[in-house]
């Protein structure tokens, strides 16, 4: 089947456009662990340094992080994590933990998140209404773009 000239709107796409670029989210994962400083960063995610610029500058834009002088000179930022971004930390938890379950067998985990209640943090996601934690089984999708059903485009 031919891929369709105009690809599902979607805001998963939108999202991923964004964040979904190479170290994107691993820059996120180190400003939201408090290594906002360039070289840190570098030393964390091991990404090159032009890399790292040109992932800073789109999140800056985005308003994803904030930037803050920290050093006159030689003139140095810090990078922190807005609301919008903070709201990415959840995104953040619950792919570490599918990471710890699936590429990690829930043993050697490379890092434990513990919750201010003292326990390691295990993310699900629940509804806001009832409270319930969420399923597959659990949802129905009902695309709001014009011209898309579940299945894809409708005719012409």
């Amino acid at each position: 089947m031919a891929a369709t000239k105009d690809p599902r709107p979607c805001s998963i796409a939108d999202a991923l456009a964004l964040v979904g670029e190479k170290y994107s989210l691993l820059v996120l994962r180190e400003v939201c662990l408090g290594n906002g400083r360039f070289d840190q960063l570098v030393r964390n995610i091991g990404v090159p340094r032009d890399i790292l610029a040109a992932r800073l500058r789109r999140l800056v834009d985005a308003g994803i992080l904030t930037k803050r002088l920290y050093s006159e000179r030689p003139q140095r930022f810090e990078y922190r994590a807005t609301a919008a971004g903070l709201e990415l930390e959840p995104v953040l938890m619950t792919l570490k933990e599918w990471g710890d379950r699936h590429l990690h067998n829930g043993t050697d985990l490379p890092m434990v998140v513990e919750h201010i209640c003292g326990h390691e943090l295990v993310p699900v996601v629940t509804c806001r209404a009832c409270g319930e934690e969420v399923h597959h089984q659990d949802v129905t999708a009902h695309p709001q773009a014009p011209g898309w059903t579940v299945t894809g485009p409708t005719a012409a």
